[in-house]
């Protein structure tokens, strides 16, 4: 007797579930004859499917392939694991990587109707360049003085304002720790801590919210050195440590120097190392995190690997403690600014105000909808 309902392999069904990082076992409490279709011993109606591809977060259409397709990511993968890459990106992590995309497209094609020119920083340097001079040149852009960091009160407000200092010289800056707005669909730090989206007149870079506080900023500022390379990528950077790919490296230098210059590290760190907790005393003087001050003690021979990796561990554990113990959540709104950013927010919503954009895509574009993009647009001084 023929099995009744949708012809699909099992191999497409083992294929979903093993990509989706879910197991059977909890998919079948919402599917109970998940595992029968996964042996090839029962096969899901249509709604079944729907519900399958739903919970797996795969497109529908690819149940009907005749093989599972291979997935590749749109940008240069410099994730590690050790010297091996990673090869399977997550549902999750491809899904904002196209929503970024399309993110990018269409505020590209905004800006170029609009009259505005390429960015001249974007594709400016060469690996070749001196490390220091590029940090310098990058600062120039940004609006940030020497010292910038000694009128900022803590280094978190440090990453606010260098966050709003990029998207001030035209650099797409997204922080988010979930797929859109999707609180169920966490971002795996362990899988990737941000990428960058190279563009000369729309260049995007992504921060995954979900990574300790006390990374993203130097995160950022590797980001932030693509984009004046003119490359994009996708990384992870273990204890702050880049791929072997000499771009990579260099990327790393740069954020290096960026943020805690050589010159003024090696005169602060005569008195620093003297202190109870150097690294803490280095984090007020250049307002970055203790974390980060360690890794550029490392970097200049302050002092060995061990030494930062005992201080890094133990570091990342307390936060750790302290994470979970803070409140999650906050302002949605407030929120909005960092995942959707006011630039490209305002510039959607007023494309939509004038009748150039379809509300619908509109939507879509920033994940809000109805009257949540009504209500975010009148915190932003638009009246929709």
């Amino acid at each position: 007797m023929a099995l009744q309902g949708v012809d699909v392999k099992k191999e497409l069904i083992r294929w979903a579930i093993e990509r989706s990082g879910r197991s059977a076992d909890a998919l079948a409490r919402a599917l109970p004859k998940v595992l029968l279709w996964e042996r090839g011993e029962a096969r899901p109606t249509l709604k079944q499917l729907e519900q399958l591809a739903q919970k797996t977060w795969t497109p529908l259409g690819y149940f009907f392939l005749t093989e599972p397709p291979e997935e590749r990511l749109p940008v240069p993968d410099f994730r590690t694991v050790g010297d091996t890459p990673i090869h399977r990106p997550s549902p999750s992590l491809i899904d904002t990587l196209h929503a970024m995309q399309r993110r990018q497209a269409w505020m590209r094609e905004y800006l170029v109707d609009m009259g505005h020119e390429r960015l001249a920083f974007v594709g400016s340097v060469q690996v070749s360049d001196d490390v220091s001079e590029v940090a310098q040149g990058m600062r120039a852009v940004l609006g940030l003085t020497d010292g910038w960091a000694g009128r900022i009160s803590t280094w978190t407000d440090a990453l606010s304002e260098l966050r709003e200092m990029a998207e001030a010289a035209g650099i797409l800056v997204v922080i988010n720790g979930v797929v859109g707005n999707n609180t169920k669909r966490k971002l795996d730090p362990s899988e990737f801590r941000g990428f960058v989206l190279a563009d000369e007149y729309a260049p995007l870079v992504f921060l995954n919210g979900s990574d300790a506080l006390s990374a993203q900023l130097f995160t950022l500022a590797h980001e932030l050195a693509h984009v004046w390379l003119g490359e994009g990528g996708i990384f992870n950077l273990p204890e702050l440590q880049p791929s072997a790919h000499s771009m990579e490296q260099y990327c790393n230098k740069v954020a290096a120097e960026f943020l805690v210059p050589a010159q003024e590290f090696r005169s602060f760190w005569r008195k620093a190392r003297h202190d109870p907790e150097p690294f803490h005393a280095l984090a007020r003087q250049f307002k970055v995190s203790p974390i980060v001050a360690a890794r550029r003690a490392l970097d200049l021979n302050a002092i060995d690997r061990s030494g930062f990796l005992d201080f890094y561990r133990s570091y990342q554990a307390d936060e750790r403690r302290h994470q979970s113990r803070r409140k999650s959540g906050g302002n949605f709104y407030n929120n909005q600014n960092t995942r959707v950013g006011k630039r490209f927010a305002k510039a959607v919503m007023l494309a939509a105000k004038e009748g150039r954009l379809l509300y619908r895509d509109a939507y879509s574009l920033t994940d809000l909808h109805g009257a949540t993009f009504d209500r975010y647009a009148k915190v932003l001084g638009i009246n929709p």
